[in-house]
């Protein structure tokens, strides 16, 4: 979003999201953005928003005038350039890439917090990431680690704004190799869990020790092979019904609830 300090005047806008430099990120939907400007304030760059939205963006507002910041009026058609999506939910916020968590400091975190993550195992739709993300937030899960994301090494806007927030309470891990994060994290004495609905170990009941890593995986081929050799356990969910499995979203949700209702409170 370029555009200078003036109520009146925003980005020029660019088709899907062109705005944007290389090293800048656009989060948008009112949680979403709400959550950088309260997560990761010193990131926030200007903000673009809908007139009607208010008092909503109200924090972010004082933090533009407080930093000096562009905090502009925007009409849709504008809003929906700058984010690429017609779900921009009023407001666009240019913000600095957020930071990534290395392996060393995800182990470390886990093992000093006997902590809980969620390692997503080539899940690519930015919906059930963000879904995922979402879940994980609100259960307390301490991080979320990410084999390849693709198409390109960073969250999808639409899987931020999915997330509702999410996405700023979790320290974020990503790999290129899972297979092998996964085993230095099991060196460090994390444990490591997958799912997989084939498996006959349940997940009710399953003894989740911490720290450990729950593994969900692609949305139709479940867990890589490499992936799956580098889990300690793998637990499925017992169904009675019809349908063979359940969308990654609700598996994972059910499997970090159930992750976090054996182990209590740390």
């Amino acid at each position: 979003m370029k555009s200078r300090p003036s109520r009146s005047s925003g980005p020029r806008p660019g088709p899907r999201g062109t705005d944007r430099t290389a090293d800048t990120e656009i989060v948008f939907g009112l949680r979403a953005a709400l959550a950088v400007g309260e997560r990761r304030p010193a990131d926030v760059l200007r903000v673009g928003f809908a007139r009607e939205l208010g008092a909503e963006v109200s924090p972010l507002g004082r933090l533009c005038a407080d930093r000096g910041l562009p905090f502009v009026t925007l009409a849709a058609p504008d809003l929906q350039r700058i984010a690429g999506s017609a779900h921009h939910e009023g407001i666009c916020v240019e913000c600095r890439p957020r930071r990534w968590t290395s392996t060393s400091e995800l182990a470390s975190l886990l093992v000093e917090r006997r902590g809980l993550a969620v390692a997503l195992d080539r899940v690519r739709n930015p919906y059930n990431v963000g879904a995922i993300l979402r879940t994980a937030a609100f259960l307390g899960i301490d991080a979320a680690l990410f084999g390849a994301i693709a198409p390109q090494p960073a969250l999808a806007p639409d899987a931020v704004r999915v997330a509702e927030g999410g996405a700023e309470h979790l320290a974020l891990c990503r790999s290129t190799d899972l297979a092998d994060t996964l085993g230095r994290l099991h060196e460090r004495g994390v444990a490591i869990v997958g799912a997989d609905g084939a498996s006959r170990t349940s997940a009710i009941g399953f003894d989740f020790r911490r720290p450990s890593v729950l593994v969900v995986g692609h949305e139709r081929e479940g867990l890589a092979p490499r992936t799956r050799a580098r889990c300690d356990a793998v637990v499925a969910i017992p169904g009675k019904g019809a349908i063979e499995s359940l969308n990654v979203a609700v598996a994972a949700s059910f499997l970090l609830l159930e992750a976090v209702r054996s182990t209590g409170s740390r």
